[in-house]
Formats: structure tokens, sequence, C-alpha cells
């Protein structure tokens, strides 16, 4: 499997919660961070995401911004 996004985290899925139309996942990183991402129910359900399965965050983003008060 390759990619052209340059972030890509392995880890396993904490937690699924699926809604009406969007799914919300919690994937684990190595040393306890957690990731969330949404994600369509279908989407989560072809990729048979479930608690414990293994997966990788494939972060593709041109900006990230940063705020402070």
């Amino acid at each position: 499997m390759k990619f052209s996004a340059r972030n890509t985290l392995k880890g396993k899925i904490k937690k699924v919660e699926h809604g009406a139309v969007n799914s919300e996942i919690q994937v684990e990183l190595p040393g306890g961070a957690v990731l969330t991402s949404i994600i369509t129910k279908t989407s989560a359900q072809n990729l048979d995401l479930k608690e414990g399965k293994e997966v990788y965050a494939v972060i593709k983003a041109s900006n990230v911004m940063i705020a402070t008060d």
C-alpha cells in the first residue's frame, strides 16, 4: 500500500460510533494519543472498522492552522 500523503500513522481502533450518515472513528496511536476521524457510515462499513482493528490514519492537508488567545 502506497500513498502520496506524507503523514501516515499506524494505530488501533479504540472506538467506533455510527450515526445516521457518518461514523466517528477513534484511533489510538502508540504512546496513547488518540486521533478522531469522521467518515461516512458506508465507508466505515465497507472497511469493516471495529474496535481493536489495526488501521492507518492518513492525513492529507495543505494547511494546518494554529491559533492562540
